[in-house]
C-alpha cells in the first residue's frame, strides 16, 4: 500500500517536472504547438493529482473493499417508494460510470410504484471507501406525480453502506444462532416469480439482524449471498462495539431519522441538491440524479480529513 502511494507520487512528480521543462523550451523557442501540448498535459495532470489526493483520504481498514448498499423507502407509501427507486437508479448510474460491477442481492418492489427496499453489491477498487459517504437519510421535495391536486410533497429514503468482507476476515456464525426461512420469490407485476421456494431469509437470533435474498433461481445461491450480507453486517456491528474510534459512527447512526437528512434534493419551487454536511449546493438536479455524485462524495471525503 505505502509503496504504491510512493510510486504514484514519484510518477506524478516526474511527469510534472518533464512538462515544466517542455513548457520552458516551448517558450524559449516560441513554439506554440509545444506550449499548447504542455497545457493539455497539465489538464490531465491536474485530474491525476486530484484523484491522488482523494485516494489518500481512503485510508480506512475497509475502504479498499467492495460495498454492500441498502436503500429503504421511508414512511409515505408510494411517494417514498418512488423516491427510493430514483435513488437506486442514481447509484446504478454512478456505479456504471466508475466501472464497478453490480449484483442485486434483494429487491422488494413497491405496492403501486417504486421499490420498498433494495440491497446490492458494488464491486471494484475502493467501492466501500467512496460509497460509505452516502450513508444517511436522503430527502426529496417535488410536486407529487401521484397527487391529482399537484401539491408539493416531501419524501424520505435511507441509505446504509457496509463493506464486503475479504476472505481473510472471518466472522464466526454458529448454526444454532440462525433461523433460515425459505419462501417463494415475489416480483413486480407478477413477472419473474419463482414457482419453487428459492428465496431465503436468514435471521441472526442474538443480534436480531435479518437479511434476505431472492434474486437467484437457486435456493443455494440465494443462501450464499444472504450469508455474505449477514456476515458483513455482523462484522460491522462487532467492529463498532470493540473499537472506540467507531463511537462517532454510533452517534451518527443514532441520528439517522426522518428530518436529519444528509442531503436534500429539491425539484420545486426551484432546483437544487444540497449536502448539509459540507454545505455544498448544486443547481443541476437532473445531472445528480443521473449519477453525477463525485462532487459530493469527494467533498465529504476531503472534509473528513481537513
Amino acid at each position: 500500500m505505502i509503496s504504491n502511494v510512493i510510486s504514484r507520487f514519484n510518477d506524478l512528480n516526474k511527469d510534472l517536472e518533464e512538462n515544466e521543462i517542455l513548457f520552458e523550451l516551448g517558450v524559449e523557442e516560441s513554439d506554440t504547438d509545444t506550449i499548447d501540448e504542455t497545457f493539455r498535459q497539465m489538464r490531465k495532470l491536474d485530474k491525476r493529482i486530484k484523484k491522488f489526493s482523494i485516494d489518500l483520504t481512503l485510508d480506512g481498514e475497509d475502504d479498499p473493499n467492495n460495498s454492500i448498499v441498502s436503500i429503504n423507502a421511508g414512511a409515505g407509501g408510494t411517494e417514498a417508494q418512488d423516491w427510493a427507486e430514483m435513488l437506486f437508479r442514481m447509484y446504478m448510474r454512478w456505479v456504471d460510470r466508475r466501472g464497478f460491477k453490480v449484483n442485486i442481492v434483494d429487491f422488494q418492489p413497491g405496492d403501486e410504484a417504486g421499490i420498498k427496499s433494495v440491497t446490492f453489491t458494488a464491486s471494484g477498487n475502493y467501492a466501500y471507501g467512496y460509497l460509505k459517504t452516502e450513508t444517511g437519510v436522503h430527502r426529496l421535495v417535488r410536486i407529487s406525480p401521484f397527487n391529482a391536486s399537484g401539491k408539493r410533497h416531501t419524501s424520505f429514503a435511507s441509505v446504509f453502506v457496509y463493506p464486503e468482507l475479504d476472505n481473510e476476515i472471518m466472522v464466526n456464525v454458529e448454526d444454532k444462532d440462525l433461523r433460515i426461512d425459505v419462501y417463494r420469490a415475489s416480483g413486480a407485476g407478477g413477472q419473474h416469480v419463482n414457482k419453487t421456494s428459492s428465496a431465503v431469509r436468514i435471521t441472526h437470533l442474538p443480534s436480531g439482524i435479518a437479511v434476505q435474498c431472492q434474486q437467484e433461481k437457486s435456493q443455494h445461491r440465494n443462501k450464499d449471498l444472504a450469508m455474505k450480507v449477514l456476515k458483513a453486517r455482523l462484522h460491522q456491528l462487532e467492529k463498532q462495539k470493540q473499537d472506540e474510534k467507531h463511537q462517532e459512527m454510533h452517534a451518527s447512526k443514532d441520528e439517522i431519522a426522518w428530518g436529519s437528512q444528509i442531503r436534500s434534493y429539491v425539484m420545486h419551487p426551484y432546483q437544487m441538491v444540497k449536502d448539509h454536511r459540507i454545505n455544498m449546493e448544486v443547481g443541476n438536479i437532473n445531472s445528480v440524479l443521473d449519477g453525477d455524485l463525485d462532487p459530493f462524495i469527494e467533498g465529504v471525503l476531503l472534509s473528513d480529513k481537513s
